[in-house]
């Protein structure tokens, strides 16, 4: 068997190629997820966005920062010179000769393959004249002619070449490091282990560590755990918090606390800044002693906060840190439902638990509104419309026009609301019904039903009810012509409505006769005992107002009448009533086909939604006061607001761009009896558009038979007695 060398590139040949290799696996990855997307394309983006969003906060700052930030110059550059060294060095290593080249003795006697041996010894002594040490050749070269003479007329060592490829036989296994032979050179011993000591046992320990201790603090949505465990303290220790409360709760994320957060400052000016606007905001609960509300960090915080919601003017300073803390807060108010959310379901499985009010998550969701929008919970939503100020408000609320809310707004005339915004100029009047034309309209539909079950119409007590909600997203501007055309043909309708009238009034001796309305009582009758159809069962069942149960009465109802008409028709077989059985039999089985392939479209729903991934930007909204581009998002819930509880947990639609289908399940109450619920969808962007659906629920026992079971005993005697 042959040996093994092991040996280190003297030449340093070796080591270009590891280099090339590990720069290129470093700057083709780099350069496909570093690279700056194209500019231009995120400038247009911003255009066409500058004649709705081009006064918000979000805007002007992100122009700013895109203009301004040299990052992306810096991000090419690095990848620029990256992408020089990679091609240096692949210049370098094609320039350098391969050291190892398989031996062939007829190139080395300059003939052709398969040469007869007259040719080969004629060659070789052509060759050795020329190339012989002794008339001033090359010793190696000779050496080389020699050899391949050799291999091509001796037996043996011809042989050995075509089985080994070298005419000596087999050789040594050769193994190369790709490093210089300087690293392993007893001289440069301490210097390498030192460096080695360095990178292994200080630098990566360090990081790795950082990185964990790092890691650890933070939850998956990249909060503070202590922030968490903060929420949970006190939204357990008050579940019915109001807004006050709430602020207080959420300005004291440690996030803001520069110990815990690097981003967060304390500056030596805000002992001047910061009581002069305790000062012009008033009662702010400075004087609680309760920590961690009592904190510098915490008491910053909330003036910042209440500050941003009064939209007052602050220095440029504390502007910045104003603008940090406004930016995380939606944040922590989504982690703040999140653990109001688990302390209801601890609540509901174990008890014992004081699960937070109703009114403390849905305060919890008005402020975010109230963040994004820079407005207090008193305020008008019209002031988020731009150039609408408390003195204009007026103009709204009067007797004439009585316009409070966006949808009041909306539902005016054209030419009254131009008549009503009078103290705007043209150019602001299109700016806000362009502003106004972007905001969402929602259109709320929900079918309430149990899945998995034979009649899944049938809700019984503890069974797991599904309401599926399906959300249609549309823009103001697409109200506007309908409402103005619905007004319109109102109008018309009823002008001609009163013409009719005035047409059809009949004189008192005018009146029927008294057979003609006994004919049409028993008509009505007749009408009002016939059984509703399946469309119609589930179109009631689709706007929430009535659930299966809701059916049942009238289909004893049914029974009891065709029980009644089938006595009467007993002896005659093609009686009507059994042609009506038929065809409730058929109506029945094709009411079934309908409800089995619904079932497997929503399962195939269900399965298609679980496999795509859908992205999370929708439609920015629309803030004024905002510091960061914010997306349209919503949240959706089932509540009890008569015992002010959950129902469903919130469920935050993050993907509303034109079309969503949410299915919100919840256990059916343990008692029978009827339910009223909300169906609710609340807005985490604008004031005012939230929705409530009022939500009926019918819950009813199961139904159980039970067969007697004879015993018979192995005596017949007993049996005949029996």
């Amino acid at each position: 068997m042959a040996g093994q060398q092991f040996q280190y590139d003297d030449s340093g040949n070796t080591f270009f190629y590891f280099l090339t290799s590990f720069v290129g696996l470093i700057v083709i990855p780099a350069t496909y997820y570093l690279w700056p997307r194209d500019q231009n394309a995120e400038q247009l983006r911003l255009k066409s966005l500058r004649r709705v969003h081009g006064r918000c906060l979000w805007y002007r700052l992100r122009l700013m920062k895109s203009q301004q930030s040299i990052v992306p110059t810096l991000k090419k550059a690095a990848l620029l010179f990256g992408w020089a060294v990679f091609l240096l060095l692949a210049y370098k290593v094609s320039k350098l000769d391969r050291e190892y080249q398989e031996y062939n003795p007829y190139e080395v006697l300059n003939l052709d393959p398969g040469a007869s041996v007259s040719e080969i010894k004629k060659q070789y002594r052509i060759l050795s004249l020329k190339h012989h040490p002794d008339k001033g050749g090359d010793e190696a070269t000779f050496m080389r002619i020699v050899k391949a003479h050799s291999a091509l007329t001796n037996d043996e060592s011809r042989q050995n070449w075509e089985m080994y490829g070298n005419p000596d036989g087999p050789g040594a296994t050769s193994f190369g490091i790709a490093l210089p032979a300087w690293i392993v050179d007893q001289k440069n011993s301490m210097l390498v282990l030192l460096v080695y000591g360095l990178a292994f046992m200080v630098i990566l320990p360090v990081v790795v560590g950082t990185w964990w201790y790092r890691s650890i603090r933070y939850s998956g949505d990249q909060i503070l755990i202590s922030t968490t465990q903060l929420f949970m303290h006190f939204m357990y220790k008050t579940p019915n918090m109001n807004m006050k409360r709430l602020t207080m709760v959420l300005t004291a994320a440690f996030e803001f606390d520069p110990r815990s957060n690097k981003e967060a400052t304390i500056r030596p000016t805000d002992n001047i800044e910061v009581p002069q606007l305790i000062r012009e905001l008033g009662n702010i609960n400075v004087k609680k002693k309760e920590p961690p509300f009592c904190y510098p960090y915490s008491l910053k915080a909330r003036v910042l906060v209440l500050a941003h919601l009064a939209r007052m003017e602050v220095s440029e300073e504390l502007e910045e840190d104003q603008r940090f803390v406004v930016r995380k807060s939606p944040a922590f108010l989504q982690e703040m439902i999140n653990v109001g959310c688990q302390l209801t379901m601890m609540a509901n499985s174990r008890g014992g638990f004081h699960a937070p009010r109703l009114v403390t998550i849905e305060n919890c969701m008005k402020l975010t509104q109230m963040i994004v929008q820079g407005l207090q919970e008193s305020k008008s939503p019209l002031l988020q419309l731009p150039h609408f100020e408390e003195e204009h408000l007026r103009y709204c609320i009067s007797k004439k026009y009585k316009v409070r809310t966006l949808q009041d707004l909306v539902s005016l005339k054209d030419s009254d609301r131009r008549s009503m915004l009078r103290f705007l100029g043209e150019e602001k009047y299109d700016e806000v019904m362009a502003v106004l034309g972007t905001f969402p309209h929602i259109t709320m539909d929900t079918k309430l039903q149990v899945l998995d079950d034979e009649d899944s119409n049938n809700i019984t007590a503890g069974s797991i009810v599904t309401v599926t909600v399906t959300l249609t997203r549309k823009r103001m501007s697409d109200i506007f012509e309908k409402e103005q055309e619905s007004t319109c043909q109102g109008d018309e309708a009823a002008n001609t409505e009163e013409g009719d009238a005035n047409k059809a009034k009949t004189k008192v001796w005018q009146n029927k006769s008294k057979g003609a309305k006994k004919a049409a009582k028993s008509k009505r009758k007749k009408l009002t005992k016939k059984k509703a159809t399946p469309a119609l069962a589930k179109t009631k069942q689709a706007n929430g107002n009535v659930t299966g149960n809701v059916t049942l009465h009238e289909e004893e109802d049914e029974a009891s009448d065709k029980g009644s008409e089938s006595d009467e028709g007993e002896a005659n077989k093609d009686s009507p009533s059994e042609r009506d059985e038929d065809s409730d039999k058929q109506s029945d089985t094709e009411v079934d086909e309908v409800e089995w392939e619904a079932l497997q479209q929503s399962i195939q729903r269900r399965e298609r939604a679980l496999l795509e991934t859908k992205s999370k930007v929708t439609h920015p909204a629309y803030s004024l006061y905002f510091p960061e581009e914010k997306q349209e998002w919503w949240w959706l819930y089932i509540a009890d607001r008569r015992d002010q509880t959950l129902v469903s947990m919130p469920y935050h639609v993050c993907t509303l761009k034109d079309s969503e289908e949410v299915e919100l399940k919840f256990p059916a109450p343990s008692k029978t009896g009827n339910y009223q619920y909300s169906v609710i969808l609340r807005s985490d962007s604008y004031l005012g558009l939230d929705q409530i659906k009022p939500l009926k629920v019918m819950t009813k026992l199961i139904c159980i038979l039970k067969t007697p079971l004879l015993l018979f005993s192995g005596d017949s005697e007993n049996d005949q007695s029996d």
